[in-house]
């Protein structure tokens, strides 16, 4: 079945759809980057089984390095600011430096979905395996997952906060 616009006439191709859904994520979780004041970003949950996870801050990092690892993946490039391991480089350590580099990271993933063809949606990429991680649709996919997936986190460490996301207003 053929992906539709809204008003069901005009065909979009992949690149376009994964493209909307890399903008469907990218604002709901930039505006809630913004929502939390920039001295709560080292913000993490003191009650209950929370050692270890990354504050407000590191889980925004960490989905903007992994966003430029995937593109980078789609694109057969070198992460921008050789990310590894999903860690974003220690020179971004305020809020304006991470909300910079997560909107960076969604103008890299909007770079990678337009690279995507049809013929280059499922074609393996060299030296790569598993399932997902071997095309170009699967790191789109886990790109718009993985988002979301931190997006959650951010939402509860928002409302821990006493802040609405603004996607809930």
């Amino acid at each position: 079945m053929a992906a539709q616009t809204q008003s069901g006439s005009e065909r979009l191709n992949a690149s376009q759809v994964l493209d909307a859904w890399v903008s469907n994520v990218e604002n709901e979780l930039l505006p809630a980057a913004i929502a939390l004041a920039a001295d709560k970003f080292d913000f993490t949950p003191a009650n209950g089984e929370f050692h270890g996870v990354r504050t407000f801050g590191g889980q925004i990092k960490h989905v903007a390095a992994s966003n430029y690892q995937l593109g980078a993946g789609i694109l057969g490039e070198q992460p921008p600011h050789g990310e590894k391991g999903e860690e974003a480089p220690d020179s971004v350590r305020t809020k304006a430096e991470i909300v910079e580099y997560l909107k960076g990271s969604f103008a890299y993933l909007h770079r990678a979905m337009a690279s995507i063809t049809e013929n280059t949606l499922t074609e393996p990429i060299p030296g790569t395996k598993g399932t997902w991680q071997r095309t170009r649709l699967g790191l789109a996919v886990d790109s718009v997952a993985h988002s979301y997936d931190h997006y959650g986190q951010m939402v509860e460490y928002l409302r821990m906060n006493r802040i609405i996301p603004p996607a809930s207003r």
